[in-house]
């Protein structure tokens, strides 16, 4: 029994390479037709199974698709009268499509406003998803009122004005092949590629469903709304399914989505075919199951469900109900969820959650209590009520030819609001709504039609005498452009192209343990909105799979890049796959998912995770911490030292030792070393304008008088020494004026390239935010690169010439000589220098700071000590040192 189900789901429509065959055959019957009387005696064609014809005034056509049979193949060996067809297979929920057409037609019949003292019939017929068969029953449509007769119209005329059909893209086109040549208007009501059947601006056809290609967008939109960029893809393999995968791939690479499978449902599959069906279902089951794809995408057409839930009944129909089945699905517009008069106990839990862009539709007033009045009794004359009941309730009426199929009664009391949502729903579908409009689009021509001037012959018995002569391809101009309000309040307008103006809604499927469903709208699609915000939707109404736990699914080819990894594109693999990376150093990711890691800000750093950016401490080399302590207490030490140094010499200044290298010249020393010792201070505080002007300067000036000092006091050894020789001309330079000269000439020279400095390019205070990565570092910026390294430049010559000098009179006698220690003291000097270069720059920070200020200290501390303190440890220590005798005997 399962495989007879599958194979009539799959019999859904006949192969098109009939058509050339079905187009001779009616040539054939034409021209056979040629040769009767104008009596039109009765044809024994091929019959037609099912029609509902309510007479009228004018008459509006229906061609639906609710009805499948297996047709037997024509082998022209009989009659193919004799050889009929199965028993159908019926799309009970479509049954709906045909209710929504009778319920217009009643609505219109019974409004005075609209169409007055004209009535609309109606002629219903039914495709059976079969080319033959749709040109067949087309046929009926244009030419039989009572007798089939091609061409020719006989009896009573029906004064057919428009047809509305059909629903799917094929069947449209079989209509049009036909009704296109008497240039009838044709309204479908499916969800089809519009560019196929607009050969011309004032075609014959006409589109109740808006445009497929907004459809492309809603789909773009909303993967890229819930980031699903590894999707798999069911398409019919059919023309359309194949127009559709042309389009839309492209559209998902350009927009970062990518495809894990694509796999076509088949269309037509003979049971003999058992092993190409064998493959078939055992492929596309297997992607089903792919734990690797959470969303689906599925364009197809309306019997895609029932071919997708035959699948899994026939294979493992216990298995889409675990909680492993985690799918999405998100379909397309001529999708319904229905299930055929056969799978009527079946469920459609397998697609609970389901997201579908539908025909925008609203209620209509009175169309659920007209639904309610239909039963097997209620006394329309129509010719498919009772297939779709028997295969309701899985019952039979009392036909001979039917008593095969069930051995029960069709009971009378029962109603189709009893029945589950997959086999029959109450609420008009987008599809029928579609149709609805349809029908008032024609009703309202017509009105405009007469309104134009065509009936203004008299009435005669109250009847209009011009109906007969009204042609349908009169409506063409008052169609195109037409615009009206429905009963439902909303505005309907068919534009120049004959298509309708609109969206479409997105409703999220919720099924329930009974087999009914519900369907909620989640979102909209408005082609009038800008660009790139048509898609609207309300994530909190959406109702996922049990399975996802109402957690928002995800889909992509690997798990989420957490923050702290970017994406790197996988060798070998599509786009959408990549692998997770960490950042590098320095960068960061905070978000999933990212193409590349980007550093912080300048005043941020990175966190240890990388996922995240900190702010950055300022730091300043201070007092309060353990270097700045250390410093700040060495140059205060040295500094009372200096201090008692300098008192010492003071106290003591009228003794040998301190008279007899200038005393002027020693005090001079000793201070600018005191303020040497304090020009350290200044770099240990926080650096602001005033801090950084002085730094530099102060230093550069008090260090180059205290070395002035020390090349004075050796200039004054030399020439003191040279004065003591017999006919010396140095006697004229020994006395104070030489050192003076000496120390104000070098140390103004130090003052006026400072003042060149700051006139130009002063220090300034400024933010290091990349030296230190997690660090911001408040230092003072020299301005001045050029002036910075003048001044230590100067200050080295100085040094350079004082050591010079020192060195070369260290071996004069020592009651006049301080040669030996000013020799130390600038080799000292110079060596804390040279090293303070290269210490110097390849430091940063506070480290840099640091540095300067220990070569200060450093330096300073090597002139007292070397020059200082063996004196003072005469002075004090050993004051019997102190005396010229001492010194003369010493010498």
């Amino acid at each position: 029994m399962r495989f007879k189900v599958l194979f009539l789901l799959f019999a859904l429509q006949e192969d098109r390479r009939h058509t050339q065959r079905v187009i001779k055959l009616i040539f054939l019957v034409f021209l056979m037709h040629q040769a009767v009387t104008l009596s039109c005696p009765a044809s024994n064609a091929f019959p037609v199974p099912h029609d509902w014809y309510q007479p009228g005034d004018l008459v509006i056509g229906g061609m639906m698709s609710h009805l499948n049979y297996h047709f037997y193949q024509t082998l022209f060996k009989q009659h193919p009268f004799l050889n009929l067809y199965d028993s159908p297979i019926v799309i009970t929920k479509f049954y709906q499509h045909v209710l929504a057409l009778a319920f217009a037609v009643k609505e219109i019949n019974e409004d005075s406003q609209i169409l007055p003292n004209v009535t609309l019939g109606f002629h219903i017929y039914d495709s059976y998803y079969n080319s033959r068969m749709t040109y067949r029953t087309t046929l009926d449509l244009l030419f039989k009122s009572k007798e089939f007769v091609p061409n020719y119209k006989c009896d009573s005329q029906k004064n057919l004005m428009a047809i509305i059909g059909g629903l799917g893209s094929d069947t449209s086109s079989n209509i049009a092949d036909l009704v296109g040549f008497y240039k009838i208007p044709q309204l479908t009501y499916g969800s089809l590629a519009q560019e196929k059947f607009q050969t011309n601006k004032r075609s014959s056809f006409y589109f109740m469903v808006p445009k497929e290609d907004h459809q492309y967008i809603g789909i773009i939109q909303l993967l890229h709304h819930f980031r699903w960029t590894w999707i798999g893809i069911f398409a019919m393999d059919n023309n359309n399914g194949e127009h559709f995968l042309q389009k839309m791939q492209p559209i998902l690479s350009q927009n970062g989505i990518c495809s894990s499978f694509v796999q076509r449902l088949p269309q037509l599959i003979h049971i003999e075919q058992y092993t190409k069906l064998y493959d078939i279902i055992s492929n596309i089951f297997t992607n089903l199951r792919n734990g690797n794809t959470t969303t689906f995408l599925v364009y197809g057409e309306s019997g895609t469900i029932m071919c997708l839930r035959a699948i899994t009944f026939v294979t493992d129909p216990e298995s889409i109900e675990t909680a492993s089945f985690r799918k999405v699905w998100i379909m397309t517009a001529q999708i319904d969820f229905v299930l055929s008069g056969f799978q009527v106990t079946w469920d459609l839990q397998m697609f609970h959650g389901a997201l579908s862009f539908t025909v925008h539709s609203r209620a209509i007033v009175g169309f659920k209590e007209f639904l309610q009045t239909i039963k097997p009794h209620s006394g329309y004359r129509d010719g498919f009520l009772q297939d779709v009941w028997e295969q309701l309730l899985d019952c039979s009426f009392s036909k001979s030819e039917l008593q095969e199929m069930s051995s029960r009664q069709c009971p009378g009391e029962i109603k189709l609001e009893d029945l589950p949502g997959p086999v029959f729903e109450m609420e008009m579908t987008g599809q029928s709504y579609s149709v609805y409009n349809a029908v008032y689009s024609v009703a309202h021509a017509l009105q405009a039609l007469f309104l134009s001037g065509f009936n203004k012959k008299k009435t005669i018995m109250g009847k209009k005498t011009d109906l007969p002569y009204l042609k349908a391809w009169q409506l063409h101009p008052f169609l195109h452009g037409i615009s009206f309000n429905n009963s439902a309040g909303e505005k309907v307008i068919l534009n120049e192209k004959g298509e309708v103006m609109g969206g479409f809604d997105i409703i999220n499927l919720i099924t329930f343990p009974n087999r009914s469903f519900q369907r909620v709208i989640v979102g909209i699609i408005d082609p009038s909105a800008p660009t790139g915000k048509e898609l609207f939707i309300d994530d909190r109404l959406i109702v996922w799979h049990p399975a996802f736990n109402q957690v928002l699914p995800i889909s992509l080819c690997n798990d989420h890049c957490s923050p702290g990894y970017w994406k790197k594109e996988a060798e070998g693999k599509q786009f959408c796959c990549y692998d997770c990376v960490p950042c590098p150093e320095g960068k960061i990711s905070n978000q999933k998912d990212m193409d590349d890691c980007f550093e912080c800000l300048g005043d941020h750093y990175p966190n240890k995770e990388k996922k995240g950016c900190i702010l950055k401490p300022l730091v300043f080399l201070t007092f309060e911490e353990t270097l700045g302590i250390g410093l700040a207490s060495t140059a205060l030490c040295c500094f009372f030292l200096t201090s008692w140094a300098l008192g010492t010499f003071i106290k003591y200044r009228d003794t040998p030792i301190v008279k007899a290298n200038n005393r002027s010249l020693t005090y001079t020393l000793l201070v600018s070393l005191l303020l040497c010792f304090l020009s350290s201070l200044l770099f240990l505080s926080q650096p602001d304008k005033v801090t950084c002007i002085l730094r530099q300067s102060t230093f550069g000036i008090t260090f180059s008088v205290a070395i002035s000092s020390v090349l004075a006091k050796t200039i004054t050894v030399v020439v003191a020494f040279m004065a003591t020789k017999p006919g010396s001309q140095m006697r004229k330079w020994v006395g104070k004026r030489l050192a003076f000269s000496t120390v104000l000439c070098c140390s103004l020279l130090q003052v006026c390239i400072c003042i060149l400095w700051l006139s130009t390019s002063p220090p300034f205070p400024e933010l290091d935010m990349h030296s230190e990565l997690q660090e911001m570092i408040l230092q003072c910026n020299e301005g001045s690169a050029f002036f910075f390294y003048c001044v230590l430049g100067y200050m080295g010559i100085l040094a350079i010439a004082s050591f010079i000098v020192a060195f070369l009179a260290r071996k004069l006698p020592d009651s006049f000589n301080e040669a030996k220690f000013i020799t130390f003291s600038m080799l000292a000097f110079c060596s804390v220098w040279i090293s303070f270069f290269p210490a110097y720059l390849s430091t940063k920070g506070k480290a840099m700071v640091a540095v300067e200020v220990f070569s200060i200290l450093s330096s300073s501390a090597a002139l007292l000590g070397c020059i200082f303190l063996p004196k003072c440890y005469i002075i004090v220590l050993r004051p019997e040192l102190n005396c010229r005798d001492q010194l003369i005997k010493r010498n």
